[in-house]
């Protein structure tokens, strides 16, 4: 049996859609880009606050709060998931990464709990007005794309401050921070609790957008806010150069959420196997991470190799 041809005006119309949730994923690499450029630290709570912001959102609409209230809510409560990560690693000792997997574990029970015991719950555009929804593809595009201006130019302006100087100092070097007279206890937790903020906020749009939450729809984000990143770092040095300032690097990063989406788009257009998605996603992952390392490997392979003169 043949296959039905490919067809460019499906792959065209779905575009669009790509871009949509390309930039929600975007928002959340946001997130990512704090604990793991900024802090230097593999914080693996995203997973459940991204769901987090789904289901405390789609919760509160459904109980009759205004969509931007219940986004609100829903940043706080990942505020709330980040500060707990936080105070695991800095109050109890535990390693930064298990602390990610212990809080995003209980997330699980949490989140059902939120919902009502329920795996999903939907929340129709007919019903309650939402900020974004996959009816409406042109507006949430749009305004998907001031959600990260703004937070881009909110992001620039903080990072630059006092308190955001001493996060990214503290992800730089631990050591000489604290002879500064940095807390960076007080430091990481704060960062941890703005990153889960963010990630929630963008599962709360994710949430209005699809129209329902799911209590796996943060499994695997991580990976793909890493693919984001990564992604955008490498448009950014392709594109920008040395020109690239810190509003270039943020405003790349949600830039390499919409690649990695349309990506995810072009592969079901062609009719690959979706269940292979992650797969392929943390092979690229993979490839990226480990791209500086290799190049450091290549010049001192080089000069053993070459014949003396």
């Amino acid at each position: 049996m043949l296959l039905a041809p490919l067809s460019l005006i499906k792959l065209f119309k779905s575009m669009p859609g790509g871009v949509a949730q390309g930039m929600i994923w975007g928002i959340m690499a946001l997130g990512v880009y704090i604990t793991f450029r900024l802090l230097d630290a593999a914080d693996l709570t995203v997973d459940g606050s991204f769901t987090v912001g789904g289901a405390v959102a789609v919760m509160l609409i459904l109980h009759g709060w205004p969509s931007y209230l219940a986004l609100i809510v829903a940043t706080l409560a990942g505020v709330l998931s980040g500060l707990v990560t936080g105070l695991l690693h800095t109050a109890l000792g535990i390693p930064i990464i298990l602390s990610g997997i212990l809080t995003q574990f209980s997330l699980y029970s949490i989140n059902l709990r939120i919902m009502g015991m329920a795996a999903n719950k939907a929340v129709s555009v007919d019903k309650f007005s939402l900020l974004l929804s996959s009816r409406f593809v042109p507006t949430a595009i749009l305004r998907g794309a001031i959600f990260a201006i703004v937070l881009i130019s909110f992001f620039y302006w903080y990072f630059g401050t006092e308190q955001g100087s001493a996060i990214r100092a503290t992800g730089n070097n631990p050591t000489m921070s604290r002879a500064q007279g940095i807390h960076i206890e007080a430091i990481k937790v704060l960062g941890l609790a703005i990153s889960n903020g963010i990630v929630a906020l963008s599962g709360g749009l994710m949430a209005q957008y699809q129209g329902f939450a799911d209590i796996n729809m943060g499994r695997g984000a991580i990976v793909i806010g890493l693919a984001a990143i990564i992604i955008g770092e490498g448009l950014a040095r392709g594109i920008m150069g040395k020109k690239l300032n810190f509003y270039g690097t943020l405003s790349f990063t949600v830039l390499g959420g919409v690649v990695y989406y349309l990506v995810v788009v072009v592969v079901l257009w062609l009719r690959l196997n979706s269940n292979d998605l992650k797969m392929l996603t943390a092979i690229i992952v993979a490839l990226f991470l480990g791209m500086p390392y290799l190049k450091g490997k290549l010049p001192k392979w080089k000069k053993e190799v070459s014949p003396r003169a």
